[in-house]
C-alpha cells in the first residue's frame, strides 16, 4: 500500500527558463500556432497553446508534446552533469579540453567522451598506485516533491478537481519540514537543535558527547586511551574536522555540520517518517504516484517531476596503498567528482528509466493519432514529428550519459 499525502496545489509551476529544446526549424509552418507557426518549445507554452482542435484531443496532444519537451529539458541536464564530473575528473588527473571534447556531436556525446577520458587516466593512475584502493561510499538519496506533482497533474488533467490533490509515496518514505513531533529520522542542518529523545550521527564536529570514527582531532579517548589528536580508532569525547576530516559518530553535543538522528519529539529540520501535523514541502524517496490521470499527463508529469528532483550527494571517502604521489591526485579527484556521477549512477537511474518509458509510449502514440491526415494533422503534425525525434535523442542521451556514468564509477572501483 502507498502513502497518501494531499497537499493545496501550490499554482501551477512553470519553466520559463528551461532552455528552448524542440526545434522546429526546417519542418513546414504549421498553421493556427502561436508565432506565426512556430511550434511552442516551453512546456508551460505548449499547455497554453490553443489550436482549436476538439477539447480532448487537444489535451492530449498538448499533454504529449510537453512530455516531450520535458524530457528533453531533463536529458540536457544529466548529459551536462556528467559531462562536467566525468571531465572535471579527467581534468584533475591531467587531461586537456581537446582530451574531453567529443568527436562527433550527437545525443549523450559529451557525456561519452569525457567519461572515457576519465576512464583511460584512472586506469593508468591505478596502474601508477601499484596498490590497494579502496572506497568508502555513503550512496545519495534522490527525492521527488509531491507538491510538484500535485500542480502538474491539476494544471495538466482537466478532470482532476483543482484545489487537492491525492498523490501518493510508494516504496519509498516522506520526508519534509515538521513543525512538531516527529517520529522516525531528524536530519538537522548546521547550528538546529532536535528537543525531545534525539540522539544523533553527526558528520561534522561534535563538541561533546561523540563516540566513534573522528577524521579530524579527537580529544578525550581513543580506543580507551587518553588521546588528543588524530585517532585511527574508535574516538570517546570531543572531535574536530579539519581539512577534509569529518566526525562520523552518535554525538550528543553541539554538531557543526548536518546530523542524523532518531527522533521522538520534535525535529526543527528534515524529518523522516511520520509527522504529527501535516509536513511542508514534502518529498518522496519512491514513487510518486498522483491521482489516476490520461498517460499524456502522467509521463508529462513524471518526466517534469524527475526534473526536479532533489539529492543528498553521496559521500566518498578513498584508502590506499602504494605510491603515495599518484594515490593522493587519484584520491583527491575521486573524491571531488565521483558523488556527481554516483547521483545518476545510483540515485536517479530508476527514475529516468520510467520518464524514458513513459514519454516515449506517448509521443508515438501522438504520431498515430496525426499520421491519418485530417484537422490534427494539419494542424499539429510537424510539431509531433519535432517531438518524437526529440524524445527518440532524448531517451538516446539519457541511456549514453548513464552508461557513460556507470562505467567511469566502476572504473574508480564504485561498481
Amino acid at each position: 500500500m502507498g502513502r497518501s499525502y494531499k497537499t493545496p496545489l501550490l499554482g501551477v509551476m512553470t519553466l520559463a527558463t528551461m532552455p528552448l529544446l524542440v526545434d522546429c526549424g526546417g519542418l513546414p509552418g504549421v498553421p493556427g500556432l502561436p508565432g506565426g507557426g512556430d511550434c511552442p518549445s516551453d512546456p508551460s507554452a505548449i499547455m497554453e497553446a490553443s489550436w482549436g482542435l476538439d477539447a480532448k484531443l487537444e489535451g492530449q496532444i498538448k499533454a504529449g508534446l510537453a512530455a516531450s519537451a520535458n524530457l528533453q529539458a531533463l536529458a540536457a541536464e544529466v548529459e551536462g552533469e556528467v559531462a562536467g564530473a566525468c571531465g572535471q575528473l579527467a581534468k584533475d588527473l591531467g587531461a586537456s579540453d581537446e582530451d574531453i571534447t567529443p568527436a562527433e556531436e550527437g545525443p549523450g556525446k559529451k557525456a561519452e567522451a569525457a567519461c572515457q577520458a576519465a576512464v583511460k587516466l584512472i586506469g593508468e593512475f591505478k596502474a601508477k598506485v601499484g596498490g590497494s584502493i579502496s572506497l568508502d561510499i555513503v550512496p545519495p538519496k534522490c527525492s521527488a516533491s509531491l507538491n510538484a506533482m500535485a500542480d502538474c497533474a491539476a494544471s495538466c488533467d482537466a478532470n482532476i478537481e483543482p484545489g487537492s490533490v491525492d498523490v501518493k509515496c510508494e516504496g519509498g518514505e516522506i520526508s519534509g519540514k515538521c513543525g512538531a513531533e516527529c517520529k522516525g529520522e531528524c536530519t538537522l542542518e548546521a547550528g538546529a537543535e532536535c528537543t525531545g529523545s534525539c540522539s544523533g550521527t553527526c558528520s561534522g564536529a561534535c563538541e561533546a558527547g561523540f563516540s566513534g570514527k573522528c577524521g579530524g582531532e579527537c580529544e578525550g579517548k581513543c580506543d580507551g586511551k587518553d588521546a588528543k589528536g588524530k585517532c585511527e580508532g574508535t574516538c570517546e569525547g570531543k572531535c574536530s574536522a579539519e581539512g577534509e576530516g569529518k566526525c562520523t559518530g552518535t554525538c550528543s553535543g553541539s554538531c557543526s555540520a548536518s546530523c542524523k538522528a532518531s527522533a521522538s519529539g520534535e525535529c526543527k529540520g528534515t524529518c523522516s517518517g511520520e509527522c504529527s501535523v501535516k509536513m511542508e514541502a514534502p518529498k518522496c524517496s519512491g514513487e510518486v504516484k498522483p491521482p489516476e490521470m490520461s498517460a499524456e499527463c502522467q509521463a508529462n508529469c513524471d518526466a517534469e517531476v524527475s526534473g526536479k528532483l532533489e539529492c543528498t550527494p553521496a559521500s566518498v571517502a578513498v584508502k590506499f596503498s602504494g605510491e603515495a604521489e599518484a594515490g593522493a591526485k587519484l584520491k583527491s579527484a575521486l573524491e571531488a567528482n565521483l558523488p556527481a556521477l554516483l547521483k545518476v549512477t545510483l540515485g536517479m537511474k530508476g527514475k529516468l528509466e520510467g520518464a524514458v518509458t513513459g514519454v516515449k509510449t506517448v509521443v508515438e502514440g501522438l504520431q498515430g493519432v496525426v499520421s491519418g491526415g485530417g484537422e490534427a494533422a494539419l494542424k499539429v503534425g510537424g510539431c509531433v514529428a519535432a517531438a518524437v525525434k526529440g524524445s527518440v535523442d532524448a531517451s538516446v542521451s539519457v541511456n549514453v550519459s548513464v552508461s557513460a556514468s556507470a562505467s567511469a564509477s566502476g572504473e574508480a572501483g564504485a561498481g
